[in-house]
């Protein structure tokens, strides 16, 4: 309930001095108690149901070019068209020529009103486009980078492997310190807690190259495991008609040359309807049979790290849990406070686009919960999630690079961090961007906090700090691995990891999405049938043998459900031609000190020399996660970008 602002106009007891007071002795932005005035253009935004303050609106400006009113007007002329166009909602592909035709002959849509047309094809040039010579008009797809440049990426394991390190979801890799696997959940209710991974498959799949005690003391296997957080899921989400779910772990080896390699999936059912735990494992394998299952296999992983990507790593950790810093410092900084100057830019127009989620997207039948494998337990998924690993000190970069394995502390190398994984390309460049932002706010820190008691004796900062912890994330008000407020490096600590998630942390998760999902198959954001190996029947099994690209293809997304994501994350997918980015242009209120913009000037600096090292690291024909035949460069933690989906660019902020 904390993150509902709620209307100050509705309830008395959200109205607020206007000029502050003895108990609000700074005014209380979006908490006036000013009456309502619809005809007042500076009244609140009232352009949906989900109430937005006015200083969180985006600007007339931004509205005009991009904004999240223009992209909720985008997605319900687009939504229902594309609903109208197929009308068979669970209809599959027939082949992967249909697929690819959404590129090519693209989607004959019913007919557009000639406003809406115009506004889309003003809005989304190169997604919608009119067939000028004829009545009809065309949804018709550009093709994503990774599929111009390589039409069969998504058949390989080496990329299905290098998009742990270089895609859009570089956040699930974890080293494997334990073996064997083992989950924590209760034996008596999901079944034996034991992995089906065992040394003798995983030294097979190495070639005999380690044994895995080798492979562990050296820091060679690697996990991706969405076993325990799902595993709870899977009876519930297949109640629901057309998507099913299992706990998955998949692992990884890391060869001499800095490539990972598949070794292993693994996919788990607990007891159910009567039936025991099912649990398999499936390899990369020569037979044509095994073969298909291990692509379906891949599949299934794919869809839950589809999943856990958009519920967690992107909604969960940048939208979701920046809200409460927003809140709590309009309600606790003055607008002169210079730690609200700071963070102002970092925070615009976030609670807007994420009204926009809330409204459209990850809404009750919305199209997360049409769209993706969890379902209607999407958000439910997504607070277990926060419930069981989120933590503020977690955030910062460097933290969460040690805590999952992928490096260790270090004072003699780059950054202070040796990284597990010389060649990870978000860790390499975002280690850069971390650096240059913490500089930044360390001289912008240490300027008005020059004396370190300063620190404890600011009421407001105090203020600010204490709503964050105990009522913006009350649920976790006392965990003891809050950050302390007491000296400026606390302060620079805290500010580096806010700043970080709100633009570094969500440029990798956001401006990648069209690049990696264009081309569903890539990342399918459902698995609607179950492995034809659990419970096969004779038919079915027999159906899988006889043509198994047919039952790759009733795996994979629906066409509505693949057409509607694909139309959706290149809306997400695009910067506006009014974008924000950082570091590129100065506020005024920095730049009436001279210090600060002295400061202010080396920062932008540093970023254009980012751009240079992130250009020269994509050219480093060793650099093979990053660099090689039909490989996409790393470039989303490239500062700056011109408009439209690039798949580069780091905004200020979450405004998209």
């Amino acid at each position: 309930m904390y993150n509902d602002l709620g209307d100050p106009d509705t309830s008395v007891d959200l109205k607020r001095p206007v000029l502050g007071g003895k108990e609000h002795p700074f005014p209380r932005r979006c908490r006036t108690g000013r009456p309502r005035c619809d005809t007042d253009p500076l009244s609140e935004k009232r352009g949906s149901n989900i109430y937005i303050p006015r200083d969180e609106a985006f600007s007339e400006t931004k509205q005009v070019a991009f904004s999240a009113k223009t992209v909720r007007s985008a997605l319900h002329i687009i939504i229902p068209t594309l609903e109208a166009a197929i009308i068979d909602e669970d209809l599959g592909f027939p082949n992967f020529a249909a697929v690819d035709s959404l590129f090519n002959e693209g989607i004959k849509l019913p007919s557009l009103k000639n406003e809406n047309k115009g506004f889309l094809k003003t809005l989304l040039p190169r997604l919608v486009k009119a067939i000028t010579n004829t009545v009809d008009d065309v949804l018709r797809f550009e093709a994503p980078e990774t599929m111009d440049r390589d039409k069969f990426f998504w058949f390989k394991d080496e990329e299905f492997a290098r998009q742990a390190l270089a895609g859009v979801n570089p956040h699930s890799i974890k080293l494997v310190t334990e073996w064997p696997l083992k989950s924590k959940l209760d034996p008596k209710i999901y079944g034996p807690q034991d992995s089906a991974i065992t040394t003798e498959l995983v030294e097979r799949e190495m070639r005999g190259l380690m044994t895995i005690k080798e492979a562990i003391s050296q820091k060679k296997l690697f996990i991706i495991d969405y076993h325990d957080l799902f595993l709870p899921y899977v009876s519930k989400v297949r109640q629901i008609e057309g998507t099913t779910l299992y706990g998955s772990r998949t692992l990884l080896f890391l060869t001499p040359d800095g490539t990972l390699w598949p070794l292993a999936i693994e996919l788990t059912r607990p007891p159910m309807d009567g039936k025991p735990q099912w649990k398999q494992v499936f390899t990369p394998c020569w037979d044509s049979t095994s073969v298909w299952l291990w692509r379906l296999a891949k599949a299934h992983v794919l869809a839950h790290e589809s999943s856990y990507h958009q519920l967690a790593s992107h909604w969960l950790r940048t939208h979701c849990a920046t809200e409460p810093y927003i809140i709590a410092m309009n309600r606790q900084l003055s607008e002169m406070h210079p730690i609200y100057r700071l963070l102002h830019p970092h925070f615009r127009y976030t609670m807007d686009i994420n009204a926009l989620a809330r409204e459209i997207l990850i809404n009750g039948g919305g199209i997360f919960e049409k769209s993706f494998t969890p379902g209607k337990y999407s958000m439910e998924l997504g607070s277990l999630a926060y419930d069981l690993e989120w933590q503020f000190n977690l955030q910062a970069l460097p933290a969460d690079l040690i805590n999952r394995g992928m490096a260790i502390e270090d004072p003699t190398a780059p950054h202070g961090l040796k990284l597990t994984i010389e060649d990870y390309p978000y860790a390499n460049d975002g280690l850069l961007l971390w650096d240059s932002m913490k500089e930044w706010v360390s001289d912008y820190v240490n300027h008005y906090y020059s004396n370190p008691s300063l620190i404890e004796s600011d009421q407001e900062l105090q203020a600010w700090w204490e709503e964050i912890r105990t009522v913006g994330h009350g649920d976790k008000k006392d965990e003891p691995w809050w950050p302390v407020l007491k000296t400026p490096k606390d302060l620079i600590e805290i500010i580096t990891t806010i700043v970080w998630v709100t633009s570094g942390h969500h440029a990798t998760v956001n401006f990648g999405q069209y690049t990696y999902t264009g081309y569903f198959p890539n990342r399918p954001t459902i698995a609607r049938t179950n492995m034809p190996t659990e419970d096969p029947s004779k038919e079915a099994w027999k159906t899988f043998l006889k043509k198994p690209e047919g039952a790759l293809l009733q795996c994979f997304p629906s066409q509505m459900q693949a057409t509607r994501m694909m139309a959706v994350m290149d809306i997400l997918s695009s910067h506006s031609p009014e974008e924000e980015y950082i570091g590129e242009k100065i506020e005024p209120t920095w730049a009436e000190n001279p210090v600060i913009k002295a400061a202010f000037e080396r920062f932008s600096g540093r970023l254009m020399e980012l751009e240079g090292a992130i250009d020269e690291r994509n050219a480093n024909k060793d650099l093979k996660n990053r660099n090689g035949a039909g490989v996409v460069p790393y470039e989303l933690l490239k500062p700056f970008s011109p408009p439209g989906v690039t798949g580069k660019g780091v905004p200020y902020s979450i405004s998209v």
